[in-house]
């Protein structure tokens, strides 16, 4: 079995024998906790506690898939041995990996960026420094580090790998959004800082507004001064999410349908920005909401469907489409100064207790397949971001 080394980026790696019998971490577990007690198990290694670096295994578990196609069939636990870090590397341990739409979509072969197969999937997540090598500065064993570029391949266990691939993060951050931090809220955060310059009073408006996307921009357009008009999909628990968007900072929030005769909406100022990531029908209504030279920003295409203009809103309402990728937005400033500002300003939000991880279960790392179904895009009604954990 060939060891692990930081060129199996997007490599073949990866089934450890973990069904130890620990128990499933339930959804709004405290992480921490869960760990702290002696394991079901009574492994040694499983009596851990998030901020003391534990002994680590010789081998990493990883999910890997070595072609595109239904997650579900074509996603395999494997494992394979860890080598010894070179002195210009560092060891670390995964703590928490989140499963988005990307990573379903990059497996399906349906993304933008299609990886070398096999590979590990995986976009995003927190890990912890186990080890670092003699000649590396600025890390040591314990920080808690995310990926500084995509597609590292966070579906693993443990990883040796460059240092410049990683940026620390504070560990006073809940697990959750450590590890959901650097997509969804750095979209949310963009967008609203990078494309109309919004003031306090202004509003915006969105669709798909219970994604994780949707739930930051709620949050820091209220920490901005700006009210929000979120949209959703009609769904038997409407009054539900309408309750929990409410909870976070949300305006107003209607359904798709109620959203054209709201008196709501109308009593607030035209929004000069909307945010649409559903388009079809969806995009081409929150449009025509915009104000005279407003500007709509499409990041995503979750009905499948092309984003469709009414010609008024173009002559008449003289509005601007753009689209926007955080993770063209991530390569273009892995070391630009603009993107640790932007963390540093999540990080505070955070601490001030003006942001918090979206709506999410926590799932075990070995019950994987759980996940993977649960963020499929016939799943969407289930609303809860996936986020798996490495509980071994």
């Amino acid at each position: 079995m060939p060891a692990l080394t930081s060129a199996h980026l997007w490599k073949k790696t990866g089934p450890r024998n973990v069904a130890c019998g620990r128990r499933a971490i339930p959804y709004g577990s405290n992480y921490q906790s869960f760990l702290t007690p002696p394991a079901p198990c009574g492994h040694t290694h499983c009596q851990k506690k998030i901020g003391n670096v534990r002994h680590f295994s010789n081998q990493s578990s990883n999910l890997e898939f070595e072609e595109y196609g239904d997650p579900g069939k074509v996603v395999k636990m494997k494992t394979e041995n860890i080598s010894d870090i070179k002195p210009n590397q560092i060891l670390i341990k995964l703590l928490a990996a989140t499963v988005n739409p990307a990573d379903i979509n990059t497996i399906q072969g349906m993304y933008a960026i299609k990886p070398q197969l096999p590979c590990i999937g995986g976009n995003e997540g927190v890990a912890q420094i186990v080890q670092v090598g003699e000649n590396v500065e600025g890390f040591a064993s314990g920080d808690w580090v995310i990926p500084r570029y995509n597609a590292f391949g966070t579906w693993r266990s443990y990883a040796i790998a460059d240092p410049d691939e990683f940026m620390k993060i504070p560990s006073d951050l809940s697990l959750a959004l450590a590890a959901t931090i650097a997509v969804n809220p750095g979209t949310a955060y963009r967008m609203l800082h990078d494309f109309v310059e919004l003031k306090e009073g202004d509003t915006v408006i969105q669709n798909g507004s219970n994604s994780a996307v949707g739930q930051a921009v709620i949050q820091i357009a209220k920490s901005m001064g700006v009210k929000t008009i979120n949209i959703v999909r009609d769904r038997p628990n409407i009054d539900e999410l309408k309750s929990n968007l409410m909870s976070i900072g949300a305006t107003v929030v209607e359904t798709e349908e109620d959203l054209k005769n709201s008196k709501a909406v109308s009593s607030l100022p035209k929004p000069s920005l909307a945010f649409n990531c559903v388009s079809g029908r969806s995009g081409a209504n929150i449009l025509r909401q915009l104000s005279p030279s407003g500007v709509m920003v499409t990041y995503g295409g979750m009905s499948r469907k092309p984003v469709t203009v009414p010609v008024g809103s173009l002559i008449f309402t003289d509005v601007t489409l753009q689209g926007f990728w955080m993770t063209r937005w991530n390569n273009k400033h892995s070391h630009h100064p603009a993107r640790q500002e932007m963390l540093e300003k999540l990080f505070s939000l955070a601490r001030n207790g003006q942001l918090r991880a979206p709506e999410h279960d926590l799932v075990s790392f070995t019950n994987f397949q759980s996940a993977l179904e649960r963020a499929m895009p016939a799943q969407g009604m289930h609303g809860k971001k996936q986020i798996l954990i490495f509980d071994f």
